[in-house]
């Protein structure tokens, strides 16, 4: 089994990200695996998987599309390597809701006062 080099490490933050993630069916499941280990390994990784939220101090979306259906799952970096995945949901229309970029803006205030 060949190891390629991490250039980071996803961790989930307690369990709002599981919560969606065990609701999703076996191949959006397979799909967010894939898309996170490539968010690993790519030393740069293109805006088609991860984006900065614009407007934001440090939150990211990991964008997965499975068939027609899109995902988005917040993250942002904890000493620049690490990933930390807060929340994600089912995307249908064309702009992030205002509501999930606010939870997963609470979600990482919540993880910052926990971890200073």
């Amino acid at each position: 089994m060949d190891s390629k080099p991490k250039y980071r490490t996803a961790i989930f933050y307690k369990d709002y990200f599981e919560k969606f993630f065990i609701k999703q069916s076996k191949k959006v499941k397979a799909k967010i695996i894939w898309t996170i280990e490539l968010i690993e390994e790519l030393e740069r990784v293109p805006e088609t998987y991860l984006k900065h939220i614009e407007s934001t101090k440090g939150l990211y979306e990991i964008r997965v599309k499975q068939g027609r259906d899109i995902f988005r799952i917040f993250c942002f970096f904890d000493k620049g390597h690490l990933i930390i995945v807060t929340s994600g949901f089912h995307k249908k229309t064309q702009k992030t809701p205002k509501k999930e970029i606010d939870r997963a803006l609470k979600i990482m205030e919540e993880y910052e006062n926990e971890n200073k």
